[in-house]
């Protein structure tokens, strides 16, 4: 082992914890991972005596401990410079970074609105246009990453940007917000990857019902 400890929240529900535990199964990186529940009124007090900000995903290397995804995806590309958690290129790489942070710092009405829930079953949501426009922006730097990269993957092979927007590919799904084939195709490659299906598998096998997160 590694010395790598990802502790994650509901796989089901829990869309900050899946980027980074995407990221590095899909990387091959050999991490234990620790679910912390989140179906309590306040959320679960246990992961407070471990974060420092009452949240995940923390992952914990040794005694340093890192918090917020991107923050974990960077932390974890840095020890495992081979993983190819980031294309190589330089200008690709940066492009990677900035459409990862644009899902990390924004998109707020998709995400208010639309839950991750992988156990959802697929039903149209009605949604409003902030939640169209964002959905619209996401399908744009999509489109944009696979003309350049000619994918399959936003960067070829799959990447960190790829582990950032997991989440929305579920969301989309789901909800049934998208109907563009590119994007579509795009989606179903995501989804049959072997690190999205063993999240998945996870998720689905999961006991708890949190229901703010059921739309």
């Amino acid at each position: 082992m590694t010395g790598l400890t990802l502790y994650v929240g509901n796989k089901n529900y829990s869309s900050w914890s899946m980027r980074p535990w995407i990221a590095m199964t899909a990387a091959g990186i050999d991490f234990s991972d620790v679910v912390i529940p989140f179906d309590f009124a306040a959320g679960n007090p246990e992961i407070r005596t471990i974060s420092p900000t009452g949240k995940v995903p923390l992952l914990r290397h040794g005694d340093l401990l890192i918090w917020e995804s991107l923050a974990i995806i960077e932390y974890v590309a840095e020890l495992f410079p081979d993983a190819g958690l980031w294309p190589a290129d330089p200008q690709a790489r940066a492009r990677a970074r900035s459409y990862s942070m644009e899902m990390l710092s924004g998109f707020r009405a998709l995400r208010g609105a639309c839950p991750m829930n992988i156990r959802r079953p697929k039903q149209a949501l009605d949604v409003g246009a902030d939640v169209r426009a964002d959905a619209a922006r996401i399908e744009q730097i999509w489109a944009e990453a696979l003309a350049r990269s000619g994918g399959p993957f936003l960067f070829g092979s799959f990447s960190a940007a790829d582990a950032m927007y997991a989440p929305v590919v579920n969301r989309f799904d789901v909800y049934d917000l998208v109907a563009d084939r590119e994007t579509l195709g795009y989606m179903n490659r995501v989804k049959a990857h072997p690190a999205f299906l063993k999240w998945e598998e996870a998720a689905r096998a999961e006991p708890w019902v949190v229901a703010e997160d059921e739309v």
